[in-house]
């Protein structure tokens, strides 16, 4: 005899249960993968800056788009910086 559980109620709490707290584990972290929107504005030196989106602020430089290997998923344009 095996002690397997094969009651389906107890196996599809056990699936909910992991996927909310999966679901609770992820979601606050994908704030770090969203883009920010930044507004039209006038530099200093009067130059019009338009409107764009960019990455969300951070300490690395490896997951701007501008980086070498990296592609902006708006416009297409593949990364040059290399950082060094």
């Amino acid at each position: 005899m095996s002690n397997q559980n094969t009651n389906p109620k107890a196996n599809l709490k056990k699936i909910l249960t992991i996927g909310v707290f999966g679901d609770l584990l992820i979601y606050p972290n994908m704030k770090a993968f969203a883009n920010v929107y930044v507004r039209g504005h006038y530099r200093l030196n009067s130059t019009y800056v338009d409107p764009h989106y960019r990455t969300s602020p951070n300490k690395s430089n490896f997951d701007n788009w501008s980086y070498y290997g990296n592609t902006n998923p708006r416009t297409g344009q593949k990364g040059y910086n290399r950082g060094w």
